[in-house]
């Protein structure tokens, strides 16, 4: 049944993180209804994203659909969208009308740049948003752009979990007495929030602006290598503890060049000779020497070779059901273990007269 059974979701279509907020809390148990347009997909997806939830196709600008809509919010516990400020309001669904057709509803918004402020009604990506607040900075060394991992840490870190932890937050409130409440969920806003833990090492001086010199982004023992085969390994060996044990399995415990283990200018020598060192051989090579020891360590990987992988494998954590590849619902219940649903047929609840 999941940990969120009892809670329903109605989630007007979009893309990206509005849609993952949906699916996480349908893999929790949450029954999510999706609103969305009859006919294909504007990008078309085999739609992992919607899986687990159950599918009611309207065209919001025909007669009759705000009205539909609305009965379905009327027994709701949250809303789900991500259009522009101001769109909702236009399609007369905006939170005064939802709110007062369900006052303990908790209404979520899904935006890059939030429902107000100079850049509220502008266009923007997920790295637009993450470059804005900060988040974007430490993605790479100091000698290059940062780059940073599609959609990852601003759409979903910053935004789809933000708004999944605010619906939850918002229908506890309602549940518990208080009112219905819009959740406004900026990806901006949520991707500044995720700096907070860096911040504060800033703050002691162990994160500097200038990229490369820093405990988290510039020593050769928090680093990624090219390896013979041309496949890349990582070493996050930041414990004196562990940083001995690395240079030991390395053979470098009596390289005098790798003693100083928080030097900053004697890291882009000791990044130079660790990337000579790691060229020598295999990924695979060093995966037999380092990997499963307390070095700190482990091999970059592609999706489907981290499904491959022993220890995602014994957990789980993949699935190939229906030949597609999906990473299966996190995180894990002891006692209300959480299931990857079927995806929905478009409309597939439209034949039920709206007894949902």
């Amino acid at each position: 049944m999941g940990v969120l059974s009892g809670v329903r979701i109605v989630e007007i279509a979009g893309i990206g993180p509005g849609p993952f907020c949906g699916m996480l809390l349908a893999d929790l148990g949450a029954d999510v209804i999706v609103v969305e347009r009859p006919g294909p997909a504007e990008i078309p997806t085999v739609g992992i994203l919607r899986r687990g939830k159950r599918s009611v196709a309207l065209d919001l600008k025909e007669p009759g659909a705000i009205d539909k809509v609305l009965e379905l919010i009327e027994d709701a516990d949250g809303l789900i969208e991500g259009m522009r400020p101001g769109a909702m309001e236009r399609l007369g669904l905006g939170p005064d009308v939802c709110l007062a057709r369900n006052p303990r509803l908790a209404y979520g918004r899904m935006t890059g740049w939030g429902q107000d402020g100079p850049l509220a009604q502008a266009a923007g990506h997920d790295n637009n948003y993450i470059a804005l607040s900060g988040a974007l900075h430490y993605a790479g060394a100091g000698d290059v752009p940062p780059v940073a991992p599609a959609t990852l840490i601003g759409d979903l870190g910053g935004g789809a979990l933000y708004l999944a932890l605010g619906l939850v937050s918002a229908i506890l409130h309602a549940r518990g007495g208080g009112k219905g409440q819009v959740v406004d969920a900026a990806i901006v806003d949520g991707s500044a929030h995720m700096m907070n833990l860096l911040l504060d090492l800033s703050a002691t001086g162990l994160m500097r602006e200038q990229r490369g010199t820093s405990m988290l982004d510039g020593p050769h023992w928090f680093n990624t290598y090219r390896c013979k085969d041309g496949r890349d390994i990582t070493v996050g060996a930041l414990e004196p503890k562990f940083y001995k044990l690395l240079l030991e399995k390395l053979g470098l415990s009596d390289d005098r060049r790798f003693a100083a283990q928080h030097s900053v200018d004697q890291w882009p020598l000791q990044r130079s000779a660790m990337a000579e060192l790691f060229a020598t051989r295999t990924r695979d090579e060093w995966c037999a020497l380092l990997e499963g020891s307390d070095a700190c360590f482990a091999p970059v990987l592609t999706p489907s070779e981290a499904a491959r992988h022993p220890h995602l494998e014994a957990r789980g954590t993949y699935d190939r059901s229906g030949g597609v590849l999906q990473a299966n619902p996190a995180p894990r219940f002891s006692g209300t273990p959480s299931v990857a649903g079927p995806i929905p047929a478009v409309g597939e609840q439209n034949d039920k007269k709206w007894n949902l």
